[in-house]
């Protein structure tokens, strides 16, 4: 059997093996050490291999970009900041029709620009956003759709939990992936904002009667005070990655450390509170760790297989095209979306298309958005929809079923599609800050 015949053979048996409900990473590291043991023959040379593998996966200083990045996040999550973006958002968008549901998406946009993470985005304004659209006369299914399109956010606007992943994968800058993230975020709640607008003209009875208006406009000073401290992390963090102060690594320790001392000055950190996002930090971080070194295991096997080289003149004969290839790439993200969460994706596709598109030439920067858009469409989509799950088992109502939040976010799913495409076809979107 040849080292190809086998790289199928390990590729169709991790399919198997996550259908039948097996976590990918776990999958991943199994069919990686049977695929080289079958390959070399020999089952010590295989666990040495993956064990160097595992090494060098974790092992770089740019790691330690992801548990700083993820404390910073729930840090700021704890300490208010996030009903604080949302009061402030509202404030400004308060006399438009649909305002409040626009002041929802500006404040997921705030609080996504510092925490990178779509799941809290999905859990903070649940519980802060929901309610309060709800009294304002929303109807149900708009104001948990609405909730869960704007939360996907947090996976594209900078700093981005996926895009470090992504970085940590290709082995590309990650402040330059930051960077690229900037134009097609704002695009994207730029149409967010623009279709909740147009639903409220036309459908007008899914935003009641009011403006959504709140009981009592904000004082310049109040609007100060709400507004200006995440303003200040936003600032020092993602100015400073920019400007070239200092690495992602450092902005993320910088940030860490102003998120904590602002949660202290507004004393809404307490050591409970503290102790429970150290241990969250720590689930995710080990989760995400877990998750890289399979990835790592999993790109040696598919190196000693042949596998990528392979398929990529199967492209290259069948002369698809860059955007031939892109459109099937985008299609297969979405349908792995509809049964995986969005690390598993990207673990499985990303080293599988990398030996594809290298050759072509393809901004690997550019082609690590188009992934990340992608894989949000999958946090929407169901059966598995992970943003919607988290939005359902946060809100505990029983009038406001699964199929409800699905529904609800469809409009936004195609928005996303519609930036999607903007960006395969207007690259400077997404590299226009980078000068390519």
């Amino acid at each position: 059997m040849t080292p190809f015949e086998i790289g199928l053979i390990a590729l169709a048996l991790m399919g198997f093996l996550v259908l039948l409900g097996m976590h990918v990473p776990i999958a991943l590291i199994a069919c990686s050490f049977l695929g080289v043991w079958a390959i070399k023959g020999s089952p010590l040379l295989a666990s040495k291999m993956l064990g160097l593998a595992a090494n060098d996966a974790i092992s770089s200083y740019f790691f330690g970009v992801v548990p700083l990045f993820v404390l910073m996040g729930f840090l700021v999550s704890e300490s208010g900041m996030g009903r604080d973006s949302f009061d402030v958002a509202n404030a400004m968008f308060r006399r438009i029709k649909g305002g409040l549901g626009i002041g929802t998406i500006a404040a997921n946009t705030i609080f996504a620009a510092i925490t990178g993470i779509s799941i809290a985005s999905a859990a903070v304004f649940t519980k802060i956003a929901v309610p309060e659209l709800r009294r304002h006369g929303y109807t149900p299914r708009f104001s948990v759709g609405l909730v869960a399109g704007s939360s996907v956010l947090g996976m594209l606007i900078p700093p981005s939990l996926l895009l470090i992943l992504y970085g940590l994968l290709t082995e590309q800058s990650i402040g330059d992936l930051f960077l690229a993230g900037v134009g097609p975020g704002l695009l994207l709640a730029i149409l967010f904002g623009m279709g909740t607008v147009l639903m409220a003209l036309f459908v007008p009875g899914i935003v009641g009667q009011n403006l959504g208006q709140v009981e009592a406009p904000l004082s310049a000073r109040q609007l100060l005070a709400k507004g200006l401290p995440i303003t200040l992390l936003i600032a020092l963090v993602l100015g400073g990655i920019y400007v070239g102060f200092f690495t992602p690594v450092e902005a993320g320790a910088i940030g860490t450390v102003g998120a904590l001392l602002i949660g202290l000055a507004k004393g809404t950190l307490n050591a409970k509170s503290l102790w429970r996002v150290l241990v969250e930090t720590g689930l995710v971080t080990a989760a995400v760790c877990f998750l890289i070194v399979a990835a790592q295991m999993y790109s040696r096997m598919l190196s000693f297989s042949g596998l990528p080289g392979a398929f990529g003149e199967i492209v290259a004969s069948a002369e698809l095209g860059l955007y031939g290839l892109i459109l099937i790439y985008v299609l297969v993200v979405i349908l792995f979306g509809m049964i995986l969460d969005s690390s598993s994706i990207m673990l499985i596709l990303v080293p599988l298309m990398l030996p594809v598109v290298v050759p072509m030439g393809v901004d690997l920067v550019w082609f690590g958005i188009i992934t990340v858009i992608a894989v949000e469409v999958g946090l929407l989509t169901p059966p598995f929809g992970i943003s919607v799950y988290v939005i359902k088992s946060t809100l505990d109502d029983p009038y406001i079923k699964l199929s409800d939040i699905f529904i609800g976010a469809a409009p936004f799913a195609v928005m996303m599609l519609v930036c999607l495409a903007a960006v395969v076809f207007f690259p400077v979107i997404a590299t226009g800050l980078l000068g390519r």
